[in-house]
């Protein structure tokens, strides 16, 4: 449950059980270990996760042996009020503490207690554990772990603690490790991923980065994830547009178009700061995608305010939207402000927003059509892909593409996750594009361990690794 950083996360669970002897049970199977990973962005992740736990009543009374672990960003938040809540569960492990998972589980059985482990500060980076990836074509990389932000919103930095870089060479060593399983895609991370470097005394670390990640033979396509307007630099820019393999895609989040509001939230920057930057991310990567994330109803918010976000949002041709109804989070300034906005009018506005933000990126998308596009496939097993015959992917400027298997001559082909292909975009929609007429299948190394039913390991890349780059 969660972001992008959970996701990677996950993967690491699953490596550090496997290493322990576990196996992932079979589909339709019960399984004697289930894990949550948990998000507290949102209050609503709080209902979803004791609303599925209760759920599991029933399958723990069939089996009392099954156990139950609770990790991420919630159980280091909320704690022992997890047992108290659902005493059922057997362990509960923080965010700084990844690597504990396998000995919680084993003290729980022998003790026959639950286990909680919350740790205040980072034990183990987590890219440094053995992980097993679903995919074997696209990868997360951690670069850093925290934030140093005060947004009054946000709970993060109180649950991942303060920002931790990794060296240069310990991420370059991971991707090397990943480009030689078959790896063309990457995905660097960070809560604050710009600010990399923050830690060591290094500004220019994060560009330097990006351009050293455009030397390394194999690697097709790198992205990042997610950058803060406040530290995003020009030089982050030229290394973008000089960088071959970086991305034409820039998430870049916005949270709000009134600058008295973006004060409230203490977000360090303004819309005209904002909007600046995307005009130079335009002027120097042709083609590039612009997406964000947006609030709506932050404490204070009015009509006045409203209208400043849309009229940003219509300035910014966003390719996408991430849109969200501000909702309370204990223990942030934001939750105790006053003036907090009616649901009804936050619903009222998220509407107007949805359908302005969609009508843009269904224009932006239409303007693509009759041109050719590269996408790297990544589903094929997918229901949408069953009933319509497509493959779906993303382009090199993220956007969801469907693909029809038939090349200019009718002819079906072989097309797997992993795969690489150019077809011509023949119909838009807001959030996805239709591709015709496949040009080029390009089979790879990732494609082939697809159809071979190969799940990727990724070994702890600290262990025995020999140090390359800076």
């Amino acid at each position: 449950m969660g972001c992008q950083m959970n996701v990677h996360d996950s993967e690491r669970f699953a490596g550090l059980l496997e290493e322990a002897g576990y196996v992932a049970a079979e589909l339709g199977n019960d399984p004697d270990i289930i894990v949550f990973n948990t998000c507290a962005v949102r209050e609503n992740a709080d209902n979803k996760l004791y609303g599925v736990l209760s759920q599991l009543v029933p399958l723990k009374a069939k089996n009392p042996r099954m156990q139950i672990a609770v990790g991420g960003c919630l159980a280091q938040k909320d704690r022992g009020e997890i047992i108290s809540r659902a005493p059922y569960v057997d362990v509960v492990f923080g965010t700084h503490n990844l690597d504990a998972l396998p000995v919680l589980l084993e003290r729980a059985r022998i003790e026959k207690e639950s286990q909680i482990e919350i740790l205040e500060a980072l034990d183990v980076f987590p890219s440094t554990l053995p992980a097993r990836r679903d995919a074997a074509h696209a990868a997360w990389v951690s670069i850093s772990v925290g934030c140093n932000n005060t947004c009054t919103f946000c709970i993060v930095p109180a649950l991942r603690g303060r920002e931790k870089d990794r060296r240069p060479a310990d991420i370059l060593n991971e991707i090397q490790v990943l480009v030689d399983q078959g790896v063309l895609e990457i995905t660097l991370l960070g809560q604050n991923v710009n600010a990399y470097g923050i830690e060591f005394g290094d500004r220019t670390a994060f560009a330097d980065l990006l351009r050293t990640c455009g030397k390394i033979d194999g690697l097709e396509r790198v992205r990042f994830t997610s950058p803060h307007p406040r530290d995003f630099t020009d030089n982050v820019i030229e290394a973008m547009a000089e960088t071959a393999n970086v991305m034409p895609h820039l998430h870049m989040p916005l949270q709000s178009g009134s600058d008295r509001i973006l004060q409230l939230m203490r977000r360090s920057y303004r819309s005209e700061k904002y909007l600046g930057i995307i005009e130079r991310a335009r002027q120097a990567i042709p083609g590039v995608a612009i997406t964000t994330d947006i609030i709506v109803g932050f404490p204070g918010e009015t009509e006045e305010d409203f209208q400043q976000t849309l009229e940003v949002v219509r300035q910014s041709r966003f390719s996408g939207a991430f849109t969200f109804q501000y909702s309370k989070r204990p223990g942030t300034p934001a939750a105790t402000m006053p003036d907090q906005v009616d649901p009804e009018i936050v619903q009222e506005r998220y509407e107007r927003l949805v359908a302005l933000a969609n009508d843009i990126a269904w224009q932006e998308n239409l303007a693509l059509v009759g041109s050719q596009v590269e996408v790297l496939v990544a589903t094929g097993e997918g229901r949408k892909d069953d009933n319509t015959g497509r493959a779906s992917g993303r382009a090199r400027d993220n956007r969801l593409v469907h693909v029809a298997r038939t090349d200019v001559g009718g002819q079906i082909q072989n097309i797997r996750p992993g795969d690489v292909l150019t077809a011509t975009i023949t119909q838009a929609a807001p959030y996805h594009l239709i591709a015709d007429d496949l040009h080029i299948v390009r089979h790879t190394k990732a494609g082939d361990a697809f159809e071979q039913g190969q799940r990727p390991v990724t070994p702890g890349v600290m262990l025995g690794i020999p140090t390359i780059g800076k």
